[in-house]
């Protein structure tokens, strides 16, 4: 449990790249993630022969397995976001906080108080998708309208649930789409 915590807490972190999408251009944004991602990888490939003083005991406490590349795809999944609504940082930013708060929120309810299987998903619980749900729905409250919010809630929630790809990418994108059209169609 406490790995998972952990690894949760380094998850919400990517709520900085909100807080830095209002002083920063979306370009630097995505060179910068880039940058992470590239980071991370040199630290995971040294780690595998040598101590790294602070960052090894971070590694070693946050990785499920030793081939672990989630923080890769979280990453992924937030330039595509910044790439593709760059034209709307408000949908940008609810995507992100969605995969952020809403994916964080589904894995700690659902492992800790998870009881109700989802139909056609044994790993994932009932408990889990509506943490999902409400959680994504008051963070994407923070960035657009009620609509929106609640269908790139609802749609971060289904995709979290059925996904057979790691959710890291399909999160942001979609429910950043639908929040989009959503928006459009209003």
């Amino acid at each position: 449990m406490e790995k998972e915590l952990f690894r949760q807490l380094i998850h919400a972190s990517g709520v900085f790249v909100v807080i830095l999408s209002y002083f920063l251009k979306t370009e630097i944004l995505i060179i910068l993630c880039i940058g992470i991602v590239i980071f991370m990888e040199l630290l995971f490939r040294i780690d595998k022969t040598h101590h790294i003083l602070f960052f090894s005991d971070i590694l070693k406490r946050s990785k499920r397995r030793d081939d672990e590349r989630g923080f890769a795809y979280f990453f992924i999944g937030i330039i595509l976001t910044l790439i593709f609504f760059h034209s709307n940082i408000n949908v940008t930013n609810a995507a992100i906080l969605l995969l952020v708060f809403g994916d964080s929120a589904s894995n700690l309810v659902g492992r800790n108080f998870g009881k109700i299987k989802l139909p056609l998903q044994e790993k994932k619980t009932l408990e889990g998708t509506l943490a999902f749900l409400v959680v994504g729905f008051l963070v994407a409250l923070t960035q657009v309208t009620f609509y929106p919010a609640i269908l790139g809630a609802l749609s971060g929630a289904i995709i979290e649930a059925y996904s057979p790809i790691d959710d890291n990418i399909p999160i942001p994108l979609l429910s950043g789409l639908v929040m989009s059209l959503i928006i459009y169609l209003m």
